[in-house]
């Protein structure tokens, strides 16, 4: 099965609800009941309010024309919004940046922060680039020995301290391994954290300031893991992490099986901050580069009867 297709199965939850309301539009037409249900399956989708407005109105501006046409402008206008938030492709960022190009990975516990790194450095050492894993999640010993696993599998050094350690430390040593092995990415694992804890938070800005200063620059990615299971709770999540520590990339997991996947297009609405990657399975080759059309489609996709 290609990407396309296991996006499309993915999405399936998500797509199910809007794809009843689109069956009746091209039913019945866009008449003021079935908006209704068009707008109902977009906010029961996560894809926000703001958002869902937006849609609803474009299709009203389509009244009267061809279901099928409203359909395809409804997909062109969401497709317009995740437009805001597709990026290059992670190995052209890293191709084209430092060397080592750093990235801090971070977000709440859960997420699948650390298979989600592990999994990107696995797709850049196919694609021919060097990764340096950091252990920086010193809190609980499993979290360096799943790290450990990872690095082993896909071919990959680890940088690691003991538990309990600081990890500003690690970060510190995984810095000097990066730059004496000429590497060409390196992948900073951090605990889990809830954003509302101040003090973790002042943790993650300390990784920033030993990076900046034995760097300049650096880190050059703060990527933040959402769970796309959780609706607009991610996008609260966004917001706070971004205000506390400035993201400037988000990875969408466990999108496979939600019904809540439309919250990657309200996060395209509300934030300006753009998806790099997204999740929809287990394996490896399930974490993808986010491409607006193909989401649009995988999301409002119908087959007439």
């Amino acid at each position: 099965m290609g990407w396309i297709d296991r996006l499309k199965e993915g999405l399936g939850k998500t797509r199910k609800g809007v794809q009843r309301s689109l069956m009746q539009l091209m039913g019945r037409g866009l008449d003021p009941e079935v908006l209704e249900e068009v707008e109902a399956s977009l906010l029961g989708a996560d894809v926000g309010v703001r958002t869902t407005d937006r849609l609803v109105e474009r299709l009203r501006e389509t009244a009267g024309g061809d279901p099928r046409e409203s359909i395809q402008e409804l997909q062109s206008a969401m497709a317009d919004i995740l437009a805001s938030v597709e990026s290059k492709p992670m190995e052209e960022l890293i191709r084209t940046g430092p060397k080592p190009f750093v990235i801090l990975a971070v977000g709440v516990n859960g997420v699948g922060k650390t298979t989600s790194m592990a999994k990107l450095a696995g797709r850049l050492r196919k694609q021919g680039l060097t990764p340096l894993l950091v252990a920086a999640d010193t809190f609980r010993a499993a979290a360096i020995e799943q790290l450990e696993v990872w690095g082993q599998r896909i071919g990959a050094d680890v940088i690691k301290h003991r538990q309990g350690a600081d990890p500003s430390a690690v970060v510190f040593d995984g810095l000097a391994a990066a730059k004496a092995r000429g590497v060409d990415v390196m992948l900073i694992d951090t605990a889990g954290r809830l954003h509302t804890k101040v003090n973790l938070m002042d943790e993650l800005k300390k990784m920033k300031r030993v990076l900046d200063r034995e760097y300049p620059g650096a880190p050059h990615e703060v990527l933040l893991t959402l769970d796309g299971t959780i609706g607009q709770n991610a996008l609260t999540q966004a917001k706070q992490f971004h205000e506390a520590i400035g993201v400037t990339g988000l990875v969408l997991t466990k999108l496979d099986g939600t019904a809540k996947g439309g919250v990657v297009v309200a996060i395209a609405e509300e934030l300006t901050i753009p998806v790099r990657l997204i999740g929809i399975g287990e394996q490896e080759e399930d974490l993808q580069d986010f491409h607006a059309q193909a989401f649009a489609e995988a999301l409002l996709e119908v087959h007439p009867s």
